[in-house]
Parts: structure tokens; sequence; C-alpha cells
């Protein structure tokens, strides 16, 4: 018979993910319930939501559109299958993403996450080179630092160390380009930084080494998020799309954070005016409330597996979940809010004073850059000597204290809040902040 206590709060048997754990167990953070911005904590204490969850709550919690939508789901058609089956809110909501997406990015392939979005994306990259009879193009190159989800191909082409170093030689045929970060030349810069456009050329360099004919995809995040909030340089995503094009490579964006508004626009892609022949999405299509990704392609993408008899599956891939009805509904109403509170652009209209509230720490202890674009920000904080990510820790658990709940990622403090944000809300944010770093943390 097992010794466990059995009660609801037992904590042990969870394994949470990306957390300390024996911390955490010691002294629980736990969410009960949750509306707009704020969090109601187990205590009952009011926290300003200032990450949009884990950058996926682009509404606002508990918005009634979508809970009620997900109720009606439910009693109506609650699962069917995706495998020579389907429902009609997938195909509503696919219609609905891609008039949405960039123009020519006519396709979705449903996934569950974004990690599964991005290995969705490399599949396809490289069954396209084969159908296209260019089977030779196997490569994928990703960057340095870049974050591309969990699974195994998504580390692969990733770039943040503590990520890969456990997991042994991953995927063959992967190559990074370099990051973009040079904190000696952008500190402190408002929006696209003037240094690090000619970083992108590094690209043909390794295109030249390896061959383009061996080259299928590469893939990047159009804003670097969950490394620190990197923002490309001026012409650095132009100059990618210019050598992919070129060379005959996929362009993939990785669009799970920046996807549905965080940057003023849609989707990033629009936002810098660069067409990518894939994005991966997750986060924001559902507003956080149920697991769901998409993978957006091209027509020409698609229309290369369209071949062959009739009868034949095209592309051998899929999950489950695909296209879920209860996650369609959600997503349909989530686009509905979108839609009707004019959220997919809100963020161009508190830019400014979001990037105004932001900077005003620079003269706050131990504050070393300060990085911004759309509704994203990020505070680098100088890393206590012996003790790396401790002192934007101590920060986070400071925060928690104090009503605020912010992310953190090496010694970087990360910012995305609910696009449904007000002035005063960015004001109690970084109120509470600049307290917080004025203590030294």
């Amino acid at each position: 018979m097992s010794n466990r206590l059995n009660a609801p709060n037992d904590l042990r048997a969870f394994w949470m993910p990306f957390t300390a754990n024996r911390q955490f167990k010691k002294e629980p953070r736990l969410f009960v319930g949750a509306k707009d911005m704020y969090y109601t904590t187990h205590d009952g204490r009011q926290v300003l939501d200032g990450t949009a969850g884990l950058w996926c709550v682009n509404a606002g919690h508990c918005r009634p559109k979508i809970t009620e939508a997900i109720r009606e789901q439910a009693g109506e058609l609650d699962y069917a299958p995706a495998f020579q089956l389907g429902h009609p809110k997938a195909f509503e909501l696919a219609n609905r993403l891609v008039d949405i997406a960039p123009e020519g990015l006519n396709h979705v392939l449903y996934t569950n996450s974004g990690s599964e979005s991005v290995e969705t994306a490399l599949k396809v990259a490289l069954a396209y080179h084969r159908v296209k009879g260019n089977g030779s193009r196997f490569r994928l190159i990703g960057r340095e630092r870049g974050y591309h989800g969990v699974n195994f191909g998504g580390i692969s082409v990733g770039g943040i160390v503590t990520n890969r170093k456990m997991f042994g030689t991953l995927l063959t045929g992967v190559d990074h380009m370099p990051h973009t970060h040079q904190p000696g030349k952008n500190n402190f810069t408002r929006g696209e930084p003037e240094h690090g456009g000619d970083i992108a050329t590094e690209l043909e360099r390794i295109v030249t080494l390896h061959d383009a004919s061996t080259v299928a995809a590469v893939i990047v995040e159009p804003v670097a998020g969950s490394t620190g909030v990197l923002i490309p340089p001026k012409g650095y995503l132009q100059k990618l799309r210019e050598i992919c094009t070129k060379h005959g490579i996929l362009l993939i964006f990785d669009e799970v954070i920046t996807g549905f508004g965080r940057l003023g626009a849609p989707f990033a892609a629009q936002y810098y005016d660069v067409k990518p022949d894939m994005i991966t999405a997750a986060k924001g299509l559902t507003n956080g409330v149920i697991p769901m990704g998409a993978v957006f392609v091209t027509s020409e993408i698609h229309d290369a597996f369209m071949n062959g008899p009739e009868h034949m599956i095209e592309f051998f891939h899929g999950y489950t979940y695909s296209g879920n009805p209860i996650a369609s509904a959600a997503a349909l109403a989530t686009l509905d809010t979108y839609k009707e509170e004019g959220l997919l652009t809100r963020a161009a209209e508190l830019s400014d004073y979001w990037a105004d509230a932001l900077h005003s720490l620079k003269d706050c202890p131990n504050v070393i850059d300060i990085r911004n674009t759309g509704l994203i920000g990020a505070i680098e904080l100088d890393p206590i000597a012996g003790e790396p990510t401790k002192r934007a820790f101590t920060a986070f658990l400071k925060a928690y204290e104090s009503g605020l709940l912010i992310r953190t990622t090496g010694d970087i403090i990360a910012l995305s809040p609910p696009l449904i944000i007000e002035k005063h809300h960015i004001d109690e944010l970084f109120g509470k902040l600049r307290t917080i770093l004025q203590n030294n943390v």
C-alpha cells in the first residue's frame, strides 16, 4: 500500500517543467484564478500579469467569448479524427488564419504546441525538397541563442546551450548562424538596433561551406524571445531573405511568440515586411487557453505535394489532436476577440508609452541593457559574480511577492503583457519593478 499522501495539494508527484522544483516546493507560488490583467494567488492576492502567462494570453484572462465557445463546443462535438475525416470549424479556422497571414501563405497544418509546429515545419522543408527532386537538401540551419521548442528537431536547430547539453548528438546535418546581440554597440536601443545587420552575411559563409545544394531550410525567430528578447538589427531579416531566395533555401519564421499582435501587426513578417516560406505559430492562437499550434506554408510548398493518385496520402505527418474541435472553437473565438477589440494592432498604439516606461529604468542599479519592440521588453542585469541567474531570479521572487509576474531567462527580465494592457497597468508594472531594482537585487 502506498504511503503517499493523496491530498490535492501534495506537490511531490508533479515534476514541473523549466522550474527549480526543490525551491518551488519549499515556497509554492500557486495561481487559483485569473481575470483580464490579473492572476489571483492561493493566498488571495492579485498579481499583475506582465508576461501574458507565458507569452500566450494576448487577449487577457478568462475572456467571455472564448470561455463560452469552449463550453458550447464541448457539448456539441468533443472530438473528431483529423485523419481522412474532418469537422467544419477546422476548415473555418484555417480560412480565417490565412486571411490575416502574410500574402501567399495560403495553407495551414495544425499542431498542439510551438514545439510541434517547429517539428512540422522542419519535416515539411525536408519533404518539400525531396518531392521537388532535390533530396540532397537535408541540412537545417538555426541560430545561436535561438529557441524553437523542446523536441529533438527544435533543440537541434535551437541554440540555447542549457536546452541541448544533456541530450547527446541530436539531429545531424545542422549548423548555426551567430546571434545578433552586440551589447557593446547597441545598449539601450529602442526598437531595431543600428548595428549588426551585416551579421546576416554569415549565412552566406555557412551555405558556401556546406554547398547550397545540401541546405533545405533556415529557421529564425524574427525577435528571439526566450533567450532574452533580441531584436533584429536593421536590414538583418531582409538580408536573410535575400540569401535564402538566391540559393533556393526555405526561410522559416518561428512566430510562436511574435504571432497574433505582439509587435503591432498580426505577424512579425508583416511588421518587418519580410515574407518567409513558412511561419510557425501557437501560444496566442487560442489565447493560451487550450493547446494548439499551426504552420503556415506558401501555395508553392503545398502544391508541390499535391501529385500522384488522388487516393494516396500526400504527406505522412499529423497528430491525433490536429485541429481538435474544442481548440478550433477556442481559436475562432480568440480571433473574434482580437478583431472586435483591435488587439492585433494595439501594440503599435502603446509601443511608445511602453518604451518610455521601460527605458526609464536605465538608471536603476545593476541594469546593463534595456531592449524593446512592440509590447515586448527586456531588462538585462549584471550577473552576480559566481552566481549566474541568481540576480534575475531574486527579482522574479520579489516581483511575485509585490504582486507582479515577470519572466526571467539567465539574468534578463523579459516582459510581454496581455495586449489589453492600459497605461495605468504599465505605470503599475514599471513602478513595482523600479522599487525592486532600486533595492539592489
